[in-house]
Order: structure tokens, then C-alpha cells, then sequence
């Protein structure tokens, strides 16, 4: 292709010649005119990037806490995140700056507060009562470090557990210490001849505030004194205590300890247990003591009115239980279940009717947080069943391996994938409400349906309805159930190419109004599917086998423009027909025993159930050649209106008809060239018995092809593996296919009218493109071939292209053609021939009127390096834009937004940038992250509307917008978590205890704590750090626009209010300088003819 070097100005007004020739010099400049005539109306005002909201589950959790009057749940992780959940659709994101690890949370119940503290020996506290929370204050610990917190209910005193044995006492409305110190030999005296250890666990008994039990991991608890500044008792034990709990009546607790054991201990006794339990423990005869186990990490001890107290522990099963999953004990009176789990317990709380600890607790369910899942027990059901989790915390299930987002979808779509998706509801869950109930929702302020797709490892791939910034599973649909599983290990013949995850999802290409999904998986294969309401067996699965090669013989130097390889069913080099039943393991070896001709995946022979949602149309396998496995696939396309599919890799590209089940196009990646390849590039000397570059594929038809063509490319072909270098071209390396675009638009310079066609873009930064010429809709398509021919346009970039599109001369985005979704599996006794008369697909081509009109669209082109807008038909460039030198683009996605088209993308470098179109002027550039790994590379997407998402962690989707005037929308969208609710009462003391005594003993804190009491504690013990929460706080509290208006009136009115004081001081001041004028002027006259000497 000749080169042009003139470089438009910004705005595309003027046009510098150059070099280049005088006519394609006045051409540009015609075409820089006539595209001038577009307006542009996104301007640099309409971009501002931030983060909406995160879902999924918390990754790496650490900790957890529960209000239960707000009915808030709270969850931290191992690097510093903290995820607040309230009533479904209401979850919150915050992150610590440090980053470090969060021990422990407390809330200040009911105060729409939470405190965290964390590894590096920082305390927080969190304001919640704003949409976003905020820090208020922090606390850091310079010499010690922090083991356990405690907060008593109602409280502002938080007792501070260190590594050292010692306990401070920290104000949380100033989070400033106390004077008060509990140090650890004071608390032991000579209880113990050694240092009893860090402090695990402090709480005030139940029934008297001025008594605090403080636990040590030696195995001492210490019943302490508040008021008298001594112990009371002092309990020993000879094995290392993980928690403890109190029985709500204040009169006995129960430790947990690392030999498996539990002890109950009377606070009055204490020289031994009153009791000690061994949950898994096996009683041996002869009263010997049992067995030790694993250590109890966690026990919680809960009464209730009616019945036997609950005891709740996690870990303590025998250690002879080997593999056994992780469990939590529920002990219940003289009934003990053990409840399994999927993952290791990190933490777990009972949820109780009141906050009160000097009350019966009236359990009913237990949070159990787990290192990968959240889970709720109901424990006033028999059998312990689990709530059903309204949270999307299963993205995770399998790994997700790639993503993709489309917003303004079809709106009939998700009321369908939903009504398909719930089919596949697992039964048994407790018909209890979701107890988790906390908050309010946002204000709905985006009304268009937006969708993600995630695919998976095991081949699952689940729909997702992400609109208005909230996300719930609508489908699963599960890929690798065509294929057949391997029985044992050693039968593994076929899946070899990948160690494991061999039906792992690799490219999604979906087209949502006609709702045909095609997957590339990462053995090499490509699966077809239609959407259907209705159950359908499969006898036979349809399939194809294709064979890729790179290699080209000395004899067959690539000749022009090549004649399609299998332009009909019967037609192609080597075609191998094999009979339905058979299958691809016939033909396994070539004549030098290698490999050959065999998919690396076994399909099943069996018929096949396909459930309501989406039903496979065709399964498309790549095979050895030679030995050599077939290599990934790295871009796939699909459209429904006509019947196409296509897809590329290292070596080349196939393009099959699944309506009639035939490979139409079967080149190398040379090949395409023809005779124009740039690289001159000269065939490798073959191996032995090597295939002419035809197909060779066995074909595998069934199913009475009552089926129409369904589906669109939706530009979804990222290339996932970077198979070329970006700096240097090597000659020799393999240039893979990267991008596929299917669209209706002017193939060569001489056209006057837009055709089907494909556009192939490729790793060394060249755009080919195919014409497509197709057979007449209805029973013709059926039954003629689709003629496929290369057009010889070559168009070059900088990088390997990543993303192509088409602009009408209004500069809106053509979308590619496409067929609306129908139901395909009707009854046959309806007239065939009616139906297919009726189906036209639906094209989206320019009007015709401009088809007179030369220069009528508009090609997008973006590669790693650089974008381009070229004029079709006369093939121009118009435009271009070098995004970065340094770097290179991940993802870039030609989107549409208020009314118009931009190009953004996302760098290697962290870079975040916007272009307009199609003009390419810069209108964003912001750095958001750097690419840490390959996570983020794999799943970033942008769509429309300025939304876009990542997986920003294995277990977690990260959504982000770009748009203004959505960061504007997002507070009013973001929902509340705290809400005014009434604290429940207060436990009636009853009247002989209020006669007698007994009851709840309150405690003046402050009296004992307060710096009059107790000094001022070590300034260099902790440094108080001031958050940013404050003003935000009051930010927060009026939110959005009607916020904004109270405030500036709020201001108006203080500045009217200050003006009028102004003009009354100025009135007062007038009139005092008045009367001091009179005053001074009478004193003047006074004494006139005064001498000085008379005065």
C-alpha cells in the first residue's frame, strides 16, 4: 500500500501536502473537507474516570463483624479492603492506604461507625454514614503490637490487646489513649513464672461492666478488677487458649484450646474446670482422657429462652480425619452436628435477636466466612440449611479466564436469560428471609440493561446483569458437557496440549440481538450456540474437524488471489467424509507415526439433553498435524445474518458455514496475502507428508437444518496471546490473526456500493479484507454456497491490530448486520416455507442514497501502537493517531457515548485514554493502573455508555466509568448503608433482682479512664493521624444535586446573614464616630478662649 505522510491538523480543517503525489494530495484534502462536514460533540468536559462499585467475593478475607441493629455485615482482607454488605443490591468498597492486613472489626452498633485495626498496628475509625465511608481518625501503635480489640456495647472506651500481655484503653470519639494500663504482670503476678503470652481475647462480664476477662494464648485468663486495678481470679490451664465466651448470665465462660478440648470454668472457681468437652475427641474406656485433636479455633456460647444453650465451634475434628473438609460444630443440648465446608473457615459469628450480652441471645443463624465463600447457617430449621446468597459472590466458582461487557443491550434480553437461568436453582435452602437487611437502595438514574459475561476454566460461562451499577447471576450455561470426560487418569490421550483445564473459555463473541454465542476454548476448539425457551435432545452432535497449517510446500508458492478451499459441502482438497457415528479418533497416526488429524478433545457419541437457554449448532475442532498440536485460538467472530463464523490463529484462518455445516475458508496467514505479501516471506521447506494448504476436515452433519443464522460479531476477538514482538518484526515468526470484524462496507477503491464483507487483521499490523458473496435468504441459503474470495486490499499499521469499526457519514458507529432472535425449535408441522420466506435478516448498511456519494464511511482501526481512520471506498487516511511509543494497547474498544463514537483504551503502562471520531483528537489520558498481570490484560473491556470492568483480583469484578456525567450520577446511585433505627430495650431487671441486687452492673468509664482519673498515657506509645472522613462526613450526609442546592443556600443565607451583621456594625460604627464628632466639637467650644494653663 502506497504511504501517505500527511498528517491531519486536530480538527481535521486543514490538510499539509507532503510528498505524495498531487492527486492523492488533492483527494486527502477533498476528503479532509468532506469529513470536516462531521460534527463532533464529545469534548475533553465529557470524561472524567473513577471507580463505581466492586463485586464479588472480598479476596483473602481476614475479618469480620456484624450490627446487629443496623444488620450490616462487614468483611476485611489480608491486603487492607474492606467490603460492607447490607440488604441485596446494597455493598460498599473501601481500602485502607497502607494496604496492610485487618485483624480485627468492631462496630459501634447502631452508630454508623466501625473500627479496624490492622497488622502494621493502626487503628481506624470509619464514618458509615455517608455513601462512601471515610476514615475519621486513626491511632498508631509505635512499640507494641495489637493482638485483640474489644468495644463493649454502648461504649466509647475500646480495650486494645497486645503481643505483650498488656491492654490500653483507647477514647473512640477522640481515638486518643487513656492513662489506664493493664500491664501484664500486674494482671499474672505470680500466677506464673514465665510471660503468659500475647492476649487473645478481653470482654466484660456480661452482668457487671467493672470486670474484664482477659485471655492469654499460654492458657491464663485473668478475671480483672477495673476499679480496685487488681485480679480477682486468676484461671490456668495447661494448653494454649485460641478464644473465649461467656455464658450471657455472667456466671461462667468457655475457653477453647489447641489440644481440641473445650473447658467450661465457674468465675468463682477457679482451680479447675467445671467441665471439659472434647467434641471430636474419641472416648477411650478405662476414663483414660481422650485422644488430643486439631485446635479449636473459635467457640461462641449462645442461650436462648426455650431450650438448650447453643455452643458453635470451628476446627477441633481428630487428626486422624485426614482430608476431611473443614467443619463447624453446632452443639445443641445432647445433639452435635458437624456441617462440612467447601474451604478453610476464616471466621464465623452467631446472628442474635438482641445486642444486649446480659440477655438471653436467642440465636438464629450463623455467618460463616470462608477463605473463598460466605456462608449462612439457619439455625431455627432442622438440619442446619444454608440461606440462599443473594450477593454475587460465586464469580470465582471456576477461575474466570476471560470477560466481556456489553451495555444497552436488547431489553427484552435479561427478562429471557433470567427466565432460563432460573431453572437451574439448586433446591433445599432455608425459606427464612436473607437476614443480612441493612441500608437503603440507590436512586436508578442509568435505565439501560447492561450485561457481563464471564467465561471460565472449567468451560462454564455465566451471564450476568450488571445494570445500574448492581450484578446478579442470570445464566450458567456449561461448554464442556459435549465433550466426553476422561474415566481415569491414564485415559488422556487427546486433552495432552493443555496440563489441565482443557475446556477452558479463552474468546467469547456474542451477539445480543440475535443471541448467538460462539466460544473459543483454549484446546483449540470453537462451540456455536443458539438461544432457545424450549428443551431439545440432541442424536447426534454436529461437527466439524479443520485442519490449520503454517508451512506451505516449495511447490505451492501463494498464488493472487486463491479460489475458497471448500466453496460446497462436498467440495476441497483431501475432503474426508466420515460417517455421523464415527469419530475423529479413526484416523489417529499419519504413515510416520506421528499424531495426526486427531481434535484434541473427544466429543460424546451419546445423544446429548440441552436444557432451556442456549443449544449448541455446531462444534468446530482444530487437529494435529503431524504431531504437532493445533495451536490456541486467537480471534473469533460470528454473525447471525450471515450464518458465519470465523476464526484465526498462529497459523492461519477458517471461516465455516453453520447453517450448512462447511468450512468455507481455510487459508495460512501468507496465504491471504496472495502475491502482496509485504514481508516477501518465502515458504519453509515442508516436513514430511504435509497436506496441500487446503482443508483437510471431516465433516459431520445431522439435525434437520431448520436453523437460521444468528449472530453477530460484537468485535470480541482480543488476542489473548501477544504472539509477535511489538518492536521488531521478525520475518519469520508466525503472524497471527488478531482481529475479526464482519460488516457491510466498500471491499476495494473502485466500489460504488457496500457489500458483506470480513475484515482480518493480523499480529504484524496488516488489515485484509475478504468479500463475502451470499446465496439469496430462505431455502437458497440452505442449499447454495457461500462464495468467499480474497478482495487484495492491504492496509498497514503500527503493532498488532486489536480492534476494527465502521462510521456512517454522520459519524455514528455502522453496526454489523444482523438477524433478530426467534424461536427455532417449533413443531414441524407449521409451514417450513412460510418461515423462511419470512426470515430477512436485518442489514444496517448505509441508506442508498449515499451510495452515490463516493466517501460514505469510515474505517476505525486500532492496533497496539497506533489508530487510524481511513475514507472508504478510496481507502485514504485520514487521521492517525500514535497512542503510545513506549507502551503498547491492551484493549481497545470503538465505543458509543451520548450520542456520538470515541476510541478508548486502556495501556500497558496503566494509561486510560479517549480519542474522538473521527478526527482521534486525545480527549482523556489518565493513569489508573499499572498492568500487574495478565488478570487484568485478559478481562479489561470498555462498552458503551462509558462504562467499563476488570478482574481486578481472582474473586472480584472491578467496574470503572469514563463518563462525566455518570461520576456525577454515581452518589445519588450508590445506596445507603446506614439507616435511623430505634436501639431495641434494654432487658428488664425484673423486681427481685432489682430489690436484691444482681443484674446488670453499669460502670462509670470515664470516671476510671478519663484523663482526670487516669493521667495522660505515653505520647510515644501511639500517634493520633487525623482521617479524611471529616469534611467528607458532612459532604456525604447531602448527596447529589439537591445536596448541592441546600448547601449553596445554606451558604447564600450565611452570607446574607453576615452582610446584614456587616451593615449593622458599619450603621453602629457610623454612629459612634457621629456622636464622638459632637462630643469632641462641644468640648471645643467649651473651652475656646481657655488658656493652657487654665485647663
Amino acid at each position: 500500500m502506497r504511504k501517505f505522510n500527511i498528517r491531519k491538523v486536530l480538527d481535521g480543517l486543514t490538510a499539509v501536502s507532503s510528498s505524495s503525489s498531487a492527486s492523492s494530495s488533492s483527494q486527502q484534502q477533498q476528503s479532509g473537507n468532506r469529513e470536516s462536514d462531521i460534527p463532533e460533540t464529545l469534548q475533553s468536559e465529557h470524561f472524567q474516570l473513577c471507580k463505581t462499585v466492586r463485586h464479588g467475593f472480598p479476596y483473602q478475607p481476614s475479618a469480620l463483624a456484624f450490627d446487629p441493629v443496623q444488620r450490616i455485615l462487614a468483611i476485611g482482607t489480608q491486603t487492607g479492603a474492606l467490603r460492607l454488605f447490607g440488604r441485596p443490591g446494597v455493598e460498599c468498597y473501601c481500602q485502607h492506604d497502607s494496604e496492610s492486613a485487618v485483624i480485627q472489626l468492631q462496630f459501634l452498633i447502631n452508630e454508623g461507625a466501625l473500627v479496624s485495626a490492622l497488622a502494621d498496628d493502626t487503628l481506624h475509625l470509619w464514618n458509615l454514614r455517608q455513601k462512601r465511608p471515610a476514615i475519621l481518625h486513626s491511632l498508631k501503635f509505635n512499640r507494641e503490637r495489637i493482638t485483640f480489640c474489644h468495644l463493649p456495647f454502648q461504649s466509647k472506651w475500646l480495650y486494645v490487646g497486645t503481643e505483650r500481655g498488656n491492654i490500653h484503653i483507647v477514647n473512640v470519639e477522640s481515638f486518643t489513649l487513656s492513662g489506664y494500663v493493664i500491664m501484664w504482670n500486674k494482671a499474672i503476678e505470680l500466677s506464673s513464672k514465665s510471660h503468659p503470652g500475647p492476649v487473645v481475647h478481653i470482654s466484660d462480664n456480661p452482668m457487671d461492666e467493672g470486670k474484664l476477662l482477659i485471655g492469654y494464648e499460654s492458657g491464663t485468663v485473668v478475671l480483672w478488677d477495673l476499679k480496685s486495678k487488681k485480679a480477682d481470679y486468676r484461671y490456668t490451664h495447661d494448653e494454649a487458649i485460641h478464644s473465649v465466651a461467656w455464658h450471657h448470665e455472667g456466671k461462667q465462660f468457655i475457653c477453647s484450646h489447641s489440644d481440641g478440648t473445650l473447658t467450661i470454668w465457674n468465675i468463682k472457681s477457679p482451680a479447675k474446670p467445671l467441665q471439659t468437652i472434647t467434641p471430636h475427641g474419641k472416648q477411650l474406656k478405662d476414663g483414660k482422657k481422650p485422644e488430643p485433636c486439631k485446635p479449636i479455633l473459635k467457640v461462641e456460647y449462645k442461650t436462648a429462652r426455650t431450650g438448650e444453650p447453643f455452643i458453635i465451634l470451628s476446627g477441633g475434628l481428630s487428626y486422624d480425619t485426614v482430608g476431611r473438609r473443614p467443619c463447624l460444630t453446632v452443639m445443641h443440648g445432647k445433639s452435635t452436628a458437624v456441617l462440612e465446608m467447601d474451604y478453610s473457615i476464616v471466621d464465623f459469628l452467631t446472628l442474635c435477636e438482641t445486642p444486649y450480652p446480659n440477655d438471653f441471645q436467642e440465636p438464629y443463624a450463623v455467618v460463616v466466612l470462608l477463605e473463598k465463600d460466605l456462608v449462612l447457617i439457619d439455625l431455627a430449621q432442622n438440619g442446619y440449611p444454608i440461606f440462599e446468597n443473594p450477593y454475587p459472590l460465586n464469580i470465582h466458582e471456576s477461575p474466570v479466564t476471560c470477560c466481556e461487557y456489553f451495555a444497552d443491550c436488547p431489553v427484552d434480553l435479561i427478562p429471557a436469560l433470567y427466565s432460563v437461568g432460573a431453572r437451574q436453582k439448586r433446591q433445599g435452602y432455608s425459606k427464612k428471609e436473607w437476614p443480612i437487611g441493612g441500608g437503603n437502595w440507590g436512586l436508578v438514574t442509568q435505565s439501560y440493561p447492561e450485561i457481563i459475561i464471564t467465561g471460565h476454566a472449567d468451560g462454564s460461562i455465566k451471564f450476568w446483569d450488571a445494570s445500574a451499577i448492581t450484578l446478579q447471576v442470570l445464566y450458567k450455561l456449561k461448554t464442556a458437557k459435549v465433550f466426553e470426560k476422561s474415566r481415569n487418569k491414564d485415559d488422556k490421550p487427546n486433552t495432552d496440549i493443555v496440563d489441565e483445564d482443557p475446556y477452558a473459555i479463552q474468546i467469547i463473541s456474542w451477539c445480543p440481538e440475535s443471541r448467538m454465542l460462539c466460544i473459543a476454548g483454549v484446546s483449540a476448539h470453537v462451540i456455536i450456540y443458539r438461544f432457545s425457551k424450549q428443551e431439545v435432545t440432541t442424536e447426534v452432535i454436529p461437527m466439524l474437524e479443520v485442519r490449520l497449517l503454517y508451512e506451505i510446500n516449495d511447490v505451492e508458492s501463494p498464488d493472487g488471489e486463491q479460489a475458497p478451499p471448500l466453496p460446497t459441502p462436498g467440495t476441497g482438497s483431501n475432503p474426508q467424509s466420515i460417517a455421523p457415528q464415527s469419530h475423529p479418533s479413526t484416523s489417529s497416526s499419519s504413515s510416520d507415526g506421528l499424531r495426526d488429524n486427531v481434535p484434541c478433545l473427544k466429543i460424546k457419541s451419546s445423544p446429548l439433553k440441552q436444557s432451556a437457554g442456549y443449544q449448541i449448532e455446531l462444534v468446530i475442532q482444530l487437529v494435529w498435524v503431524s504431531g504437532e498440536p493445533p495451536q490456541q485460538i486467537t480471534s473469533l467472530a460470528v454473525n447471525s445474518a450471515y450464518g458465519l463464523v470465523v476464526f484465526g490463529n498462529c497459523n492461519g484462518i477458517a471461516m465455516v458455514d453453520y447453517l450448512q455445516k462447511t468450512v468455507l475458508l481455510n487459508l495460512g496467514t501468507i496465504e491471504l496475502y496472495g502475491s502482496n505479501d509485504p514481508y516477501r516471506r518465502e515458504p519453509r521447506s515442508p516436513r514430511k507428508s504435509r497436506q496441500p494448504s487446503g482443508a483437510k476436515m471431516s465433516r459431520k452433519l445431522s439435525l434437520p437444518t431448520e436453523l437460521k443464522p444468528d449472530l453477530d460479531v460484537r468485535d470480541n476477538s482480543f488476542s489473548r496471546s501477544r504472539s509477535s514482538s511489538v518492536t521488531s518484526i521478525d520475518k519469520e515468526s508466525r503472524e497471527a490473526i488478531s482481529a475479526l470484524h464482519f460488516c457491510e462496507t466498500f471491499t476495494r477503491k473502485a466500489d460504488t456500493s457496500p457489500s458483506p464483507c470480513l475484515w482480518v487483521g493480523t499480529t504484524l499490523g496488516t488489515v485484509l479484507v475478504i468479500v463475502l458473496n451470499l446465496p439469496p435468504g430462505g431455502e437458497q441459503r440452505l442449499i447454495q454456497p457461500v462464495i468467499v474470495s480474497p478482495s487484495g486490499t492491504i492496509l498497514r499499521l503500527k503493532g498488532a491490530i486489536l480492534r476494527m469499526a465502521f462510521l456512517d457519514t454522520t459519524g455514528s458507529i455502522v453496526p454489523p448486520a444482523y438477524e433478530p432472535w426467534r424461536e427455532h425449535n417449533v413443531s414441524e408441522d407449521k409451514d417450513e416455507k412460510d418461515k423462511l420466506k419470512k426470515r430477512r435478516p436485518v442489514s444496517v448498511s448505509p441508506s442508498s442514497s449515499s451510495q452515490e456519494i463516493s466517501e460514505n464511511q469510515y474505517a476505525v482501526i486500532c492496533s497496539e501502537k497506533q489508530a487510524k481512520v481511513i475514507s472508504l471506498p478510496s481507502q485514504n487516511c485520514i487521521h492517525k493517531q500514535n497512542i503510545t511509543e513506549t507502551s503498547f494497547v491492551l484493549r481497545g474498544d470503538i465505543v458509543a457515548l451520548s450520542n456520538s463514537s470515541c476510541l478508548a483504551c486502556f495501556c500497558a503502562n496503566g494509561h486510560i485514554m479517549t480519542f474522538s471520531l473521527p478526527s482521534l483528537r486525545p480527549l482523556l489520558d489518565v493513569y489508573y493502573l499499572p498492568l500487574t498481570n495478565m488478570r487484568i490484560a485478559r478481562t479489561f473491556c470498555f462498552t458503551n455508555n462509558g462504562q467499563a470492568s476488570y478482574l481486578v483480583s481472582p474473586t472480584e469484578i472491578q467496574r470503572i466509568t469514563y463518563s462525566q456525567e455518570t461520576c456525577e450520577n454515581l452518589q445519588e446511585m450508590l445506596g445507603e448503608l446506614f439507616t435511623p433505627v430505634e436501639t431495641p430495650e434494654a432487658p428488664n431487671r425484673g423486681f427481685f433482682k432489682g430489690l436484691f441486687g444482681g443484674g446488670a452492673q453499669s460502670l462509670d468509664r470515664e470516671e476510671l479512664f478519663g484523663e482526670s482519673a487516669s493521667g495522660k498515657a505515653s505520647r510515644s506509645l501511639a500517634q493520633h493521624i487525623p482521617g479524611p472522613g471529616g469534611i467528607e462526613g458532612v459532604k456525604g450526609s447531602a448527596s447529589g444535586v439537591i445536596g448541592e442546592l441546600a448547601r449553596a443556600r445554606i451558604a447564600l443565607d450565611e452570607r446574607g446573614q453576615k452582610l446584614g451583621e456587616l451593615d449593622e456594625r458599619t450603621a453602629a460604627m457610623l454612629s459612634s464616630a457621629d456622636s464622638f464628632s459632637k462630643h469632641a466639637h462641644e468640648m471645643m467650644m467649651k473651652h475656646k478662649d481657655k488658656k493652657w494653663y487654665q485647663f
